[in-house]
């Protein structure tokens, strides 16, 4: 359960591109809109892997990591703009600002947190224009310019920005910015609140957002079959790896990451003989991933049905698009796609292919993660 948000990740399964098409024809196979693909120095290069997997597909999109400024705007709009044409409009961007100053010096990046926030919205403003202007864009900011950009081509449709962050200066940025806020999987009331921070912030700005949530899931036929697995996980981490991935995360400049911390008390209460179930912060919500995974920490453990319920309830809160991953994520996409997806189009919450329904926008979408 290792990896992400900046942690070194390892796995039985190296993400080559047979096992990343496998990936991707499962999600496809089982109905999930799209895929995420990340970024960080812990896995492979987002905009490359998606361009090697539209092939492999038809219809599944690609919820492309990119981060602002590493590159020129224009360079980036010419990117999303290419893959989206030779895609079919297939790309949906992820822009994930950079939560660790140690990480971003590493890609060469030299700017504070709050900096980089503001490079961002910069950024999304350039972007922005480039795909929707009749004529050049020349723009000059605190941290980026540009002069006379055109697109030979505009991306159509433009690919909407996802966006997360719990700070105020993230807030402010996904209010001006983002088409959807996303945020990692918190109790529900917790939710709630940040979900309603930022539909006020975007009010004031006269736009209103999608919402969306990061979790990881482990659904099963019965809720003792899910709470096993979970054990199993569990009973694969010793003391000293959580003691070492919690030293890391408590370094962390992300405020969601002190989020995801703060929900399992760094680590300290871990018992390895302890039952999973001790993890969980809300009925079905469990902490064991975050003990050694950065980001997104949290997971929907329980049968079909209430992995289905806590779904109904997140969404109940106004969010539309549910980002999911298990570990393999080859089988769990079968796991979820098989079990809980029927359930959730029984609730009338996604269309089932079937017959007219209201769906839960978005995506439900597997993280392909680089190892699993």
């Amino acid at each position: 359960m290792a990896g992400g948000h900046g942690s070194s990740m390892s796995g039985d399964r190296p993400a080559d591109l047979h096992y990343l098409k496998q990936l991707a024809l499962a999600a496809e196979a089982n109905r999930f809109e799209a895929v995420l693909i990340p970024t960080g120095l812990w896995c492979e290069d987002a905009w490359l892997t998606a361009a090697l997997l539209t092939e492999a597909t038809r219809d599944l999109k690609f919820l492309v990591a990119l981060r602002p400024g590493l590159v020129s705007p224009l360079l980036s709009a010419q990117m999303a703009s290419t893959l989206q044409w030779q895609s079919g409009g297939r790309v949906l961007l992820n822009v994930v600002t950079g939560g660790e100053s140690s990480e971003q010096r590493a890609f060469g990046d030299t700017l504070s947190k709050d900096e980089r926030y503001e490079r961002c919205g910069e950024f999304l403003d350039i972007t922005r224009r480039l795909w929707t202007s009749d004529g050049p864009v020349t723009f000059a900011g605190k941290h980026l310019s540009t002069a006379g950009a055109v697109l030979a081509r505009r991306p159509d449709p433009a690919p909407p920005v996802f966006f997360g962050g719990s700070s105020p200066a993230a807030g402010d940025v996904a209010a001006k910015y983002a088409d959807t806020y996303l945020t990692w999987g918190e109790p529900p009331a917790q939710v709630k609140k940040k979900v309603d921070w930022i539909r006020a912030l975007a009010a004031a700005q006269g736009r209103e957002l999608t919402y969306g949530i990061r979790l990881h899931v482990i659904s099963r036929d019965t809720s003792e079959e899910a709470w096993a697995e979970a054990n199993r996980l569990l009973g694969n981490l010793d003391p000293a790896t959580v003691r070492a991935a919690q030293a890391s995360l408590a370094r962390s400049e992300s405020e969601g990451q002190r989020l995801m911390r703060e929900l399992h008390g760094g680590g300290a209460a871990f018992d390895e003989a302890a039952d999973a179930r001790s993890l969980q912060v809300y009925p079905g919500l469990w902490t064991g991933v975050g003990l050694v995974r950065g980001g997104a920490g949290t997971a929907l453990v329980g049968s079909h049905d209430e992995v289905a319920d806590l779904i109904a309830e997140y969404a109940a809160l106004g969010l539309d698009h549910f980002i999911l991953s298990g570990y393999p994520h080859l089988e769990e996409a079968y796991h979820f796609g098989e079990g809980v997806r029927p359930r959730l189009a029984a609730r009338g919450l996604l269309d089932d292919g079937r017959a007219p329904s209201e769906p839960v926008r978005g995506a439900f979408l597997p993280d392909l993660a680089p190892t699993s």
